[in-house]
């Protein structure tokens, strides 16, 4: 996937993002926090950190040695800090997981089924380091956003009837964001609100196995190639 697709997934999930406590997964989500409005929202970082900013640039990183411990969740990506941003240990970041404090969670997807379950942490057959705080942010944030390509790098579909990898939790998922499609989970069931106008609705359910209804704010849209916070029409 190309840096381009995986900044159009972060945008247009940045869409749905309007205010509130939010935290960005690992990989893909972790672009969301470059197209965020100012202001709005808080982001929460799984290792301990209430007020994270966006991905600094190279010379930032150069300048602030002292702060190269300043790391998301993955413990290796450098992020920034915002002025008023607070510092905690494990057990008070994983309450605020827990304990319904978050109002949306950005995060990756091996798998959606039609009825909202999520497998993001574990292929079969392949080393795993475990499933992290998956688990908890998808069962205690108010709202999940699976980020995801639309395929797999086999070419093979993500949105299905049902999981055919471990779950990370059952009828979890709200909305679904890949670089083709953007689907909704509305009263039990998966609906197709907007589909880039270089596919037809044939070609996506040639890709899509899962059941979907058509919804009525559906919407085409043009997919915009993004590079670096920048929009350009394709």
């Amino acid at each position: 996937m190309s840096d381009s697709i995986k900044h159009y997934i972060a945008w247009r999930c940045a869409q749905e993002l309007k205010s509130g406590v939010v935290n960005l997964g690992i990989g893909i989500p972790t672009l969301v926090a470059d197209y965020l409005p100012k202001g709005r929202i808080t982001l929460h970082s799984e290792n301990g950190i209430l007020g994270v900013g966006p991905e600094p640039g190279p010379d930032e990183i150069v300048q602030n040695v002292d702060q190269m411990d300043l790391v998301n969740a993955s413990g290796v990506q450098p992020i920034t800090a915002l002025p008023h941003a607070s510092y905690f240990d494990s057990s008070l970041s994983f309450a605020i997981m827990r304990g319904g404090h978050l109002d949306a969670t950005v995060i990756g997807a091996l798998q959606v089924s039609e009825g909202g379950d999520i497998a993001s942490w574990a292929v079969p057959g392949k080393d795993v380091l475990g499933v992290g705080g998956a688990m908890d942010l998808v069962i205690g944030a108010k709202r999940v956003i699976a980020a995801m390509s639309h395929l797999s790098p086999k070419g093979e579909p993500k949105i299905l009837q049902e999981c055919t990898y471990p779950l990370t939790a059952k009828n979890r998922v709200d909305t679904i964001v890949t670089e083709y499609a953007v689907f909704k989970f509305r009263e039990g069931r998966l609906w197709l609100v907007e589909l880039v106008d270089e596919l037809t609705l044939e070609q996506l359910k040639e890709m899509t196995p899962a059941s979907y209804e058509i919804a009525d704010d559906f919407q085409w849209v043009q997919r915009k190639e993004l590079v670096k916070k920048e929009l350009v029409l394709k």
